[in-house]
């Protein structure tokens, strides 16, 4: 890959300087990449039509782990946007960080999903804009794209079609509902898998509404599988050679989070329900069978505990699941005389007085800070931790800032701000984020002139004509700078 650099004008628009670098003389390029060893995945070429979550929580793994991730994008409001791009000017909606204008280009949600990726814009509806589009099947290893069953192909580029560009390409869909069956062609968002998978139902307090999970694990439970569908798709092409569609339903992935819950009604003949079921942390709630209660009797104690400070988040946790921590947490605690007491030296007599040792241990943890709470207990054999807001995981925890979980990767619009890093570590092909999120069509002549042939003239007509650039949508002044730059080197 070529090399340039991205600059902010004195008006906060980036532009893109030109640096040289393989390519067509004087071509702007991407931002500088250092060198570095080679990534696992470097070498594979992915097709990127995905939007809102699940796809580009997939693709944002796959750009990491080295594969040259190519995202199409279409910023037209009227039609959705582009993944999260578009301003939506309503308070508290969106995620650009304070002090920086909401643009296109601004929101931490999105900025935080694209890393490492490459930006072009192209409108796959028009005929010029589907004969490119076909062009880079055929230069890509994997197409991958989470909308409803049917779209891609309406467009002209389904399965059968990409087979015929390239006979190998693997193709990874990701619908809600998967493309077969008489539910395929249903709308879906992650909340609405949720529902549909069981995972609604489950959470929420007894006797009341089904409370949902607040926020949309499925979007980030299906880009998982997507991942896993894509390098397993890819062994299997190193291994004989053949491509596949991989049709992958993301209700069926949320419900492999409800593996117990099935398994009680397969097995044990029982539906799912919640009357009964214990808050927080208990194992065993007041009033509910010891022996069939769905967490069954695991630990005592086992719960959050209010800490030092008594904020709004100053707990943390403490789990006995043996005798032998039990008893190590009576040392740590001073062993004091109530926990002494030899009826409390078994699991069955700890339940029977859980209520009442669930208030001595609240009581002492009240006057312990909870990070220092966590490393008595820890030091002294006892399961205990803190438990932290998003504030404590990203600004204050050493030992994520030690794996270099949040370093900072700077970006032209937001400046150097924290973005989560791979949850691994690889010793051979390390696979650090050095690159943040494009901005939109920051790779049109990289990839539009230099990949696919279109001239300068052919990308400013399209700029205009609805083919690179929404007709309804001002075009980005850093794209002209741009072309105008390539026109001058």
């Amino acid at each position: 890959m070529g090399q340039s650099s991205t600059a902010v004008s004195r008006s906060g628009i980036p532009t893109l300087h030109p640096t040289g670098g393989r390519g067509r003389p004087g071509q702007p390029m991407c931002r500088r990449v250092r060198p570095m060893p080679s990534r696992p995945l470097e070498g594979i070429r992915v097709l990127d039509f995905t939007w809102v979550r699940a796809g580009p929580w997939a693709t944002r793994w796959l750009a990491i782990l080295g594969a040259d991730v190519i995202k199409v994008e279409w910023p037209d409001p009227a039609i959705g946007g582009s993944t999260g791009r578009v301003v939506r000017n309503i308070p508290g909606m969106g995620t650009t960080p304070d002090g920086v204008p909401r643009s296109m280009n601004s929101d931490g949600h999105f900025n935080d999903m694209h890393a490492m990726k490459r930006s072009v814009t192209l409108n796959a509806r028009t005929p010029r804009g589907l004969e490119l589009a076909k062009q880079l099947v055929a230069m890509s290893d994997v197409v991958i794209e989470n909308f409803s069953a049917g779209v891609l192909k309406s467009w002209g580029i389904g399965f059968e079609e990409m087979q015929k560009l390239r006979p190998d390409i693997i193709y990874v869909s990701m619908a809600g509902l998967g493309h077969t069956g008489p539910r395929a062609h249903f709308q879906t968002m992650g909340p609405s898998v949720q529902a549909l998978s069981g995972l609604t139902f489950t959470s929420g307090l007894p006797d009341r509404q089904p409370a949902g999970w607040g926020w949309s694990y499925m979007d980030d439970t299906g880009g998982m599988y997507g991942i896993m569908s894509v390098l397993t798709a890819l062994q299997h092409r190193q291994r004989t050679g053949e491509g596949q569609h991989v049709d992958l339903s993301q209700v069926s992935a949320a419900m492999t989070l409800l593996g117990p819950a099935l398994l009680d009604n397969t097995v044990n003949g029982r539906g799912t329900r919640r009357e009964g079921f214990p808050p927080g942390d208990r194992a065993v709630w007041p009033g509910t069978p010891t022996v069939f209660n769905h967490r069954g009797p695991i630990a005592v104690p086992h719960n959050a505990y209010r800490t030092k400070g008594d904020g709004h988040n100053d707990w943390a946790t403490i789990v006995c699941e043996t005798d032998e921590q039990w008893q190590n947490l009576v040392k740590v605690m001073g062993s004091p005389a109530w926990a002494t007491d030899a009826k409390l030296a078994t699991l069955e007599g700890r339940i029977e007085a859980q209520e009442a040792i669930d208030a001595h241990i609240d009581a002492w943890t009240h006057g312990i800070e909870k990070y220092e709470l966590t490393d008595l207990c820890q030091q002294g054999g006892v399961p205990a931790m803190a438990v932290q807001s998003n504030e404590d995981r990203v600004e204050h925890d050493p030992q994520l800032k030690a794996r270099g979980m949040y370093d900072e990767t700077s970006h032209p619009i937001l400046g150097s701000w924290p973005m989560q890093h791979a949850p691994w570590q690889m010793s051979e092909t390390p696979t650090p984020i050095d690159r943040g999120a494009p901005i939109c069509g920051e790779h049109n002549i990289e990839i539009l002139c230099g990949m696919l042939g279109v001239t300068q003239e052919e990308l400013a007509a399209g700029y205009a004509d609805n083919t690179f650039w929404p007709k309804s949508v001002p075009l980005e002044s850093y794209l002209t700078e741009a072309l105008e730059g390539a026109k001058v080197s």
